[in-house]
């Protein structure tokens, strides 16, 4: 039972760190961006705007 706890713990610090959080917010941003862009229209400007936020998701010094 010890083991499956330091596994357990061990997991979750590697999956808390800074790279994988940032991720976590950006990809969905990323995603919804892809589906906005195909609106006729504004579907471009949402994109890029989008994906500059996602940008800035990115490089937060976390």
């Amino acid at each position: 039972m010890k083991i499956v706890r330091l596994v357990a713990v061990c997991l979750l610090a590697s999956l808390s760190s800074a790279c994988v959080l940032t991720k976590v917010a950006s990809v969905p941003m990323r995603l919804s961006g892809a589906v906005v862009s195909i609106v006729p229209g504004v579907g471009n400007a949402a994109h890029d705007a989008i994906d500059t936020a996602a940008d800035g998701v990115d490089d937060l010094p976390i």
